[in-house]
């Protein structure tokens, strides 16, 4: 999920795996895969910043995650490994 902000200034969250496109004309519009359409203040860079931003905090919680838990993540041993 990426905050930004209405251009009514009132802020607004969006998952942004829903996120079709972004575009300028000259306000920035971002549609959404259901056909929503959002003006913001952010520019398009901004908002792919933040998406970029928000998937590398996935990533680094899962690679944290992975290795404070072993390979497999749940505790159990991978497929062809044998338990030590």
């Amino acid at each position: 999920m990426i905050q930004l902000t209405r251009i009514n200034q009132t802020p607004i969250v969006l998952n942004s795996d829903l996120i079709e496109h972004v575009e300028v004309t000259p306000d920035t519009v971002v549609t959404l895969t259901g056909g929503q359409k959002f003006l913001v203040l952010e520019s398009p860079q901004e908002v792919i910043a933040r998406v970029i931003a928000f998937r590398r905090s996935i990533l680094a919680e899962a690679s944290l995650l992975d290795s404070t838990s072993g390979a497999a993540g749940d505790g159990e041993p991978e497929r062809g490994k044998a338990a030590s």
